[in-house]
């Protein structure tokens, strides 16, 4: 586990600490470090838990798990967040089951080109996540109308930015403090 900060681990937890870390585990009895950063400020670690859940594993969303990720990855190209894209890629890339479109969606994203992998809806959603992640003072109602008339409702525009706007906040969390992915258990976990 490497921050630049420190990060405790289950031995040297306290109750409070250990019942937090309870419910951050991964589906492989794992604490990633992007949760484990936390260790200092347990009721940060717990909101994120939450939030994460809640944006992107929710039984309530709509949009295939296989887009929620790709659009997650997509914003963590944008931020230059390799923690988040090499955990959230990996789980785009299982979740589309297609070696060749992955590679050809990883080309276009990579190359901030999403019209050369994607089109209708799908695209739409790659722009809004790009205009809301690189100029969100530019945002207009068009940018949402926009997602409606490809056919989005509108508990998906707002799945689809909760999770650009969680990628947003979590590719400057680990950027912010140097969380690197070293003893992570990296790939597709599925939901939770």
């Amino acid at each position: 586990m490497t921050a630049w900060i420190e990060m405790i681990s289950d031995e040297d937890a306290s109750a409070e600490l250990a019942d937090v870390l309870r419910l951050a585990r991964t589906p492989h009895g794992t604490v990633d470090n992007v949760m484990r950063v936390h260790s200092l400020r347990p009721n940060t670690m717990k909101g994120h838990v939450i939030l994460y859940r809640a944006a992107l594993h929710d039984d309530a969303n709509t949009l295939p798990e296989w887009l929620q990720e790709t659009i997650s990855s997509y914003v963590s190209i944008l931020n230059g967040c390799p923690y988040s894209l090499a955990n959230h890629w990996a789980n785009a890339r299982h979740l589309i089951g297609d070696d060749a479109r992955a590679d050809q969606i990883e080309a276009a994203l990579n190359a901030r080109q999403p019209e050369d992998a994607f089109s209708g809806l799908e695209l739409q959603f790659l722009k809004y996540a790009e205009k809301l992640t690189l100029r969100p003072a530019d945002m207009t109602r068009s940018d949402v109308t926009a997602l409606r008339d490809h056919g989005a409702d509108d508990g998906q525009i707002l799945e689809a930015n909760q999770i650009i706007g969680y990628f947003n906040y979590v590719n400057r969390h680990l950027n912010g403090l140097g969380v690197t992915t070293d003893g992570d258990i990296v790939g597709y976990y599925g939901s939770d």
